[in-house]
Formats: C-alpha cells, sequence, structure tokens
C-alpha cells in the first residue's frame, strides 16, 4: 500500500512538473509573439514630404477701440454702431456671413491713482484709493476675404467705417487636408524606400511595420502691415489701397516609421 501511494504521489508529481513545463512554454511564446522582434531589435527611419499650395483665403481682423467717462452705455453704443458700419461695408463688398466672426468684446475700467507725497517734518495723511474714471470698450472682428482682388480695398474701407486697429494680414488655405494628404503620402514613400535601402546595406530584411508617427507643420505667411491701416497712424479717404499677392505657401509632413529587423 505504501509502494503504490508512493507511485502516485510520484506520477502526480511528474505531471504537475510536465503541466508547469508546458504553461511556462506557452507563456513564453505568447509572449514573445505579443512583444515581437521588433520590441528588441527594431530600427527607425525618417523621412519629410513636401507639397505647394496657392492660398485662397486672406485673413485679418479689425477693431474698434472706444475711450470715455463712466457712461457705459453710451460707449458701447459708440462701439456698436462703429463695428455695425464697418461689417455692413463688408457685406457690401461680398463678403459672406460666415467669413465675418466676432472674436473678443471686451470692457476694461480706467483708474485714477492718486501720488501723496508727505512733506518733511510733517505727519502723514491717508491717501486717497484709485477711482474708477472711465471704460475702455473693444471689440474685434475676424474677417476671411477669398476675393483676393478686393482685399486691399477691404482692409483700408474697414477703418474708414468705423475700425480704429487692423491686425496683421496672413494667407491660408481654407481646407488644407488635401495638401497634407499629398505631403503625407510623399513622406511615407519616402521613408519606405529609404528602409528598403537601410535593409540592404545593413544586411537585414524588413520585418513588420511597428509604429507610424507623424509631425509637421503648416506655415502662415504674413505679408503686409501698414500704420494708415490702424497700425498707429491716421487713414485717410484717399489712401490708396495695397496690391495684394497671395505668393504659394510649402505644406511639410514629416514621418518617423519603425521596422522590425528579421
Amino acid at each position: 500500500m505504501n509502494n503504490r501511494l508512493k507511485d502516485l504521489i510520484g506520477a502526480a508529481v511528474i505531471v504537475g512538473v510536465a503541466l508547469f513545463a508546458y504553461a511556462t512554454l506557452v507563456y513564453v511564446s505568447a509572449y514573445s509573439k505579443s512583444v515581437g522582434p521588433g520590441a528588441y531589435r527594431t530600427f527607425l527611419v525618417s523621412a519629410d514630404g513636401e507639397a505647394v499650395a496657392i492660398p485662397d483665403v486672406a485673413q485679418f481682423s479689425f477693431s474698434v477701440i472706444i475711450q470715455g467717462g463712466t457712461n457705459i452705455a453710451n460707449l458701447q453704443t459708440q462701439n456698436v454702431e462703429k463695428v455695425n458700419d464697418a461689417i455692413a461695408f463688408l457685406k457690401r463688398e461680398g463678403v459672406e456671413d460666415k467669413d465675418i466672426k466676432t472674436q473678443q468684446f471686451s470692457l476694461e475700467p480706467r483708474y485714477q491713482s492718486y501720488s501723496c507725497p508727505r512733506p518733511f517734518g510733517e505727519e502723514a495723511v491717508p491717501c486717497p484709493p484709485s477711482e474708477i474714471v472711465g471704460y475702455t470698450i473693444q471689440q474685434s472682428v475676424q474677417v476671411k476675404v477669398r476675393d483676393f482682388t478686393k482685399v486691399g480695398a477691404v482692409m483700408s474701407g474697414v477703418v474708414e467705417n468705423g475700425a480704429n486697429f487692423v491686425s496683421q494680414l496672413f494667407f491660408t488655405i481654407d481646407d488644407p487636408e488635401g495638401v497634407q494628404q499629398e505631403a503625407r503620402g510623399q513622406a511615407i514613400q519616402k521613408a519606405q524606400e529609404k528602409a528598403k535601402a537601410m535593409a540592404k546595406a545593413g544586411g537585414f530584411r524588413l520585418g513588420r511595420l511597428i509604429s507610424l508617427q507623424e509631425g509637421g507643420y503648416y506655415p502662415y505667411s504674413p505679408v503686409y502691415e501698414r500704420a494708415d491701416l490702424g497700425l498707429g497712424g491716421a487713414v485717410s479717404a484717399s489712401t490708396p489701397a495695397p496690391t495684394i499677392e497671395p505668393g504659394s505657401q510649402e505644406v511639410r509632413i514629416s514621418v518617423t516609421l519603425t521596422y522590425e529587423i528579421r
């Protein structure tokens, strides 16, 4: 009986060891497949793709800034009337509602501070606190102009119709996805060709693609800034509208591909 019990225990131990070894083998195999050779034998390749596009939108912002006393209602009326006049002008020039957007409306107090020096030898007296003597109201509007033949006249016209500050003008592409896709495809193709060349030179085979990372930039090109458009100077009705040339823009996308080595 004792010998038979020992045989059973021995057999159970052998089966347990076999099961443990099998489980370990399965785990190692599954782990190796999950992490893959790329987890410890990989290489990176990077490449840039470029596409040139002609901007189709000119964009700028204008502001109406009103300073005055403590009658807020009066200041707000002045500000709104001037902004509405400028917007009405834009619409007469063919700018659509969707291309006119209010960016900011702010009301800020202006304070009067007092300096209370104490003459030598005299007792100090309390200095009056700062008090509000007026307010500044600013409303800013963003404008997109799609007819480039009107850009100069539009920028000058908003000033003649109430705006007293015009921001820097820049050109952009309204829907850049197509141009970005072209640059992206070019970058990936360059990276793939580079990876093949590296594998051939290094004497190894390309494995599966582990990851693809993208970076890039879409530059804007500011082109126009003048004092007679409200940037520090006065404007007159006789001020000639500038000639606007949008030029072209380069869209660049960079990609990094990670491959496993076989």
